[in-house]
């Protein structure tokens, strides 16, 4: 189950039915969970742990060195969860000292020809990163979030659950929860309709959102008109959602349809 050629440090720690195929290289400080596949020529270093049932595939660089130049080789941390996908050429750095010291990446997720994942970033659960979608460093993707290829998120960004950004998007501003956006710089189009009705939420619930968005975003006043938004609107469940990633961080750009 492990390569004859594949280079081991006698420090990591390798659960049982753990794959690991030819050249590939696992540093001291490494944390492999049960049945996890590590196919040839995958790097993984620094202070790693990686979950049950990934599957890592060729090429791929996990744990070295954010690509930032404050970092001074400090001890920071790289945390994955389970039954990720992590596909050829994909790069996941871990934290730095002043981002918190850690990136954190959840379970189910598939990470897609060379995306990125970089230092101090957090990436929720279910997430999809299509080929070659950079994540700058602390961007926060919640879960169920699908960036299409091609698509760049700004460092800082956040990127609220089950939004959806179209490809070649360049994403500069906070997304809402349950968005869609497109276009050369990321624009807000309005509510991912199809990922909701995937998900089999309800009419009520939709159209309750549906309203809500209209009403935030029907100018510039976003806050204001959050502030205004009927109260029985307020306590749909989608839209507590919203509410909540609004108000968490008001200094923040929100990405709208403006």
């Amino acid at each position: 189950m492990i390569d004859k050629t594949a280079i081991i440090n006698s420090k990591a720690k390798i659960s049982s039915n753990v794959k690991i195929g030819a050249y590939s290289v696992i540093g001291p400080n490494v944390e492999i969970g049960e049945k996890t596949d590590i196919q040839n020529h995958v790097s993984i270093t620094g202070n790693t742990k990686i979950g049950k049932n990934n599957k890592i595939y060729p090429f791929s660089s996990i744990g070295n060195d954010p690509q930032d130049l404050k970092f001074k080789g400090e001890e920071t941390i790289l945390e994955i969860g389970d039954n990720n996908l992590i596909r050829e050429y994909v790069t996941i750095n871990p934290g730095t000292l002043g981002g918190g010291g850690i990136t954190k990446v959840g379970s189910n997720c598939l990470f897609m020809v060379s995306s990125h994942i970089a230092h101090d970033c957090i990436v929720g659960n279910n997430v999809i990163l299509a080929n070659n979608v950079p994540l700058g460093g602390h961007a926060k993707v919640a879960d169920e979030v699908i960036i299409g290829g091609n698509s760049a998120v700004q460092q800082f960004t956040r990127i609220g659950k089950s939004a959806m950004i179209g490809g070649m998007c360049g994403v500069l501003k906070d997304v809402i929860p349950y968005g869609i956006v497109h276009g050369n710089r990321s624009v807000l189009q309005g509510i991912n309709l199809i990922g909701l009705r995937r998900k089999k939420i309800s009419n009520q619930i939709i159209m309750e959102l549906n309203h809500a968005y209209k009403e935030i975003f029907k100018d510039n006043n976003i806050f204001l008109n959050l502030e205004n938004l009927n109260s029985e609107l307020k306590e749909s469940e989608l839209v507590k959602d919203v509410v909540k990633f609004l108000l968490e961080d008001k200094k923040r750009p929100i990405c709208s349809p403006f």
